[in-house]
């Protein structure tokens, strides 16, 4: 069984770039410009857009108007995930420039 983290707060830095605060008093900056691509990343690159970030208290994570989120438990041990998450979003570049 893995931990269950909440986000409590999310702020934009700048493009592509959140602070977030979790239940447990942790904080955590995570610059996610490397994994916005996709169908439903993708569009978060449009600044406009990914500034319309918001914490969704019922699912107590972070959510875009377009449906993207993640998983908070992914956000707050961003350190673990971020490389698997970057091959994710290179193969889905790839596959959309083939």
């Amino acid at each position: 069984m893995h931990a269950i983290f909440r986000v409590r707060s999310v702020r934009v830095v700048r493009p592509y770039v959140l602070d977030l605060t979790f239940d447990d008093g942790s904080e955590r900056r995570i610059d996610l410009e490397a994994v916005l691509q996709g169908e439903l990343y993708g569009p978060l690159r449009d600044p406009a857009l990914f500034g319309q970030v918001a914490l969704d208290r019922e699912v107590q994570t972070i959510t875009w108007p377009n449906g993207a989120d993640f998983d908070p438990a992914v956000l707050h041990d961003w350190p673990e995930h971020e490389a698997a998450l970057v091959a994710q979003a290179n193969r889905w570049r790839r596959a959309r420039s083939a």
